[in-house]
């Protein structure tokens, strides 16, 4: 596994970023994360992919219905990929500049895991957009079994019926994990008890803020 080789963060603000499969627990941890540090710090939360790509069309049958013969999956991570590097430069880029502190559901990592769960693991073209993206202070990968992760996304009402491609989640999740290894990123299990996973965040966020306090 290649690590990605993004440009360096030195704004003086601070990015965490956030990845792993639907239902391992990123909604739940971000929060209890941004509580602590909105404490002393001015925090802003965001989100990847942007709403314009979720809502498109391609998004949408990739999501929800197994027939995607419509697509070439590499549109979807073309246009995923672009959205991240605008979302990144002309959002997140610019709050980090202010010294906020920028939490980002999702990051660049994730396009990648998708890219290569699919099968398109010889593809460089996402290495190069890589360098002109800011690379996180420390990336959060949270992990679970498929069958925890899937469980619990069908534990939402809204969501209980949404198709899921099983064998994907299997794919994603070996990704996730090698991607995590390959770029210095922190893997930490969602089956502890939340306050556990928190404590192992603040440990990391404290080594990369140093003195300063959450």
């Amino acid at each position: 596994m290649k690590p990605l080789q993004m440009k360096e963060n030195d704004t003086g603000g601070f990015l965490f970023t956030f990845c792993g499969l639907d239902g391992s627990g990123k909604t739940t941890m971000i929060r209890l994360l941004r509580e602590k540090l909105a404490q002393s710090h001015r925090v802003v939360l965001t989100k990847q992919p942007t709403e314009a790509v979720r809502k498109s069309q391609i998004f949408r049958t990739y999501m929800d219905c197994p027939d995607h013969s419509a697509f070439e999956y590499r549109s979807l991570s073309l246009l995923a990929a672009s959205d991240r590097l605008q979302h990144a430069s002309r959002v997140i880029e610019p709050c980090l500049g202010q010294r906020a502190v920028v939490l980002s559901d999702r990051y660049f990592y994730s396009c990648l895991a998708n890219l290569r769960a699919r099968g398109y693991k010889g593809d460089r073209w996402i290495y190069e957009i890589a360098h002109h993206i800011v690379r996180p202070d420390i990336c959060f990968f949270f992990d679970v079994p498929v069958e925890t992760a899937v469980s619990r996304v069908r534990a939402r009402p809204e969501e209980k019926d949404r198709y899921i491609d099983i064998d994907l989640q299997h794919k994603l999740r070996r990704e996730y994990i090698d991607i995590c290894r390959a770029n210095g990123g922190v893997l930490i299990s969602t089956l502890l008890p939340a306050q556990e996973c928190l404590r192992i965040m603040e440990n990391e966020v404290r080594k990369v803020m140093y003195h300063e306090c959450i």
